[in-house]
């Protein structure tokens, strides 16, 4: 039985449904009351409540349940809380790994994926596709991504000295079902959701304004949940890190075209500029060890999030 830590959530979600669809029972970990939501009612799947930094409450899961493997999607945020304890706060995110560690090795379980970032590749002074090789800076840009560093490199460690298997999935920007509105790095989300209710789309939660240019590995989020459930049942993996996304660079101007060929009467004007040349995740190691290929592209996308959101889901 494979436990996923976030499983109630956006991508945690559609791994269990991608693990079920393998053939595998998993057990879905959230913090909150443990009740199915909505969007995975037709599935067999078990909930436990439980939180990552609470070591007895993980304990508690394993006597109720044979875990074999763990996805571990779940986070703890590590920036300064309202008590103004910023200390405190990354040590609890650095802890709601450990913990994941700690009852990995007592369940003796064989593999952990956990979920890492796109966002680790900040800095890196190359165009085109992001290996996993190339060299990451060691400078702080944001919190998420210093913590995923961290992380890597504590799996690694603990690896050698456990014996588990733990493999780091470097995810990208993941849109679809489930998923944030608005997403503050990419507008894909809200241009979809205008799309469904046929108004015009709100941009204004969005970091930074966002041109019809701009390009970045942009992958479907029922496609995310397939390459995570590969991952963790590989027969046998080369690698301890592996990129997951589409395998390639999807500029605005490609969403908006894509929404349009969906709903025809859709408008959606984004300002142009010179842009930097796009970037991608290069997923040879995930398609060469697990046979991953992405089901959907950009138009597929599209088409299948706006039918789930006429459907009456809010996101």
């Amino acid at each position: 039985m494979i436990l996923v830590t976030g499983g109630a959530g956006f991508i945690g979600s559609h791994t269990g449904r991608a693990l079920h669809g393998a053939g595998e029972e998993c057990v879905l970990l959230q913090r909150r009351a443990p009740a199915i939501p909505p969007r995975l009612a037709d599935l067999p799947v078990a909930m436990a409540q439980g939180d990552i930094t609470d070591l007895d409450s993980l304990r508690a899961v394993g006597r109720r349940y044979a875990i074999t493997g763990i996805v571990h999607l779940a986070i703890t945020l590590p920036w300064e809380t309202d008590d103004g304890d910023a200390v405190g706060t990354a040590g609890r995110a650095l802890d709601g790994f450990l913990n994941i560690v700690r009852v990995a090795q007592e369940w003796g379980v064989r593999r952990v994926v956990v979920a890492g970032t796109i966002g680790v590749y900040g800095g890196v002074a190359v165009d085109g596709a992001l290996g996993e090789d190339l060299p990451l800076p060691m400078r702080h840009f944001h919190a998420i991504p210093t913590l995923k560093k961290i992380t890597e490199l504590l799996a690694g460690q603990l690896a050698a000295e456990t014996g588990i298997e733990i493999v780091t999935a470097r995810i990208s920007g993941t849109w679809g079902p489930g998923g944030h509105l608005p997403d503050p790095f990419f507008p894909a989300p809200s241009l979809a959701h205008a799309a469904a209710r046929r108004g015009a789309p709100d941009l204004s939660g969005l970091a930074h304004q966002p041109y019809a240019e701009d390009a970045l590995d942009l992958a479907y989020v029922k496609d995310t949940g397939r390459a995570l459930t590969l991952l963790q049942l590989a027969p046998r993996l080369r690698h301890t890190t592996y990129n997951v996304g589409s395998g390639r660079a999807t500029s605005n101007a490609e969403v908006i075209e894509a929404i349009t060929s969906v709903e025809p009467g859709f408008r959606a004007e984004l300002p142009s500029r010179d842009a930097a040349p796009p970037r991608w995740l290069d997923t040879t190691r995930l398609r060469e060890d697990t046979g991953f290929r992405p089901e959907y592209d950009t138009a597929a996308a599209a088409a299948d999030y706006i039918a789930w959101l006429r459907a009456g889901n809010e996101r």
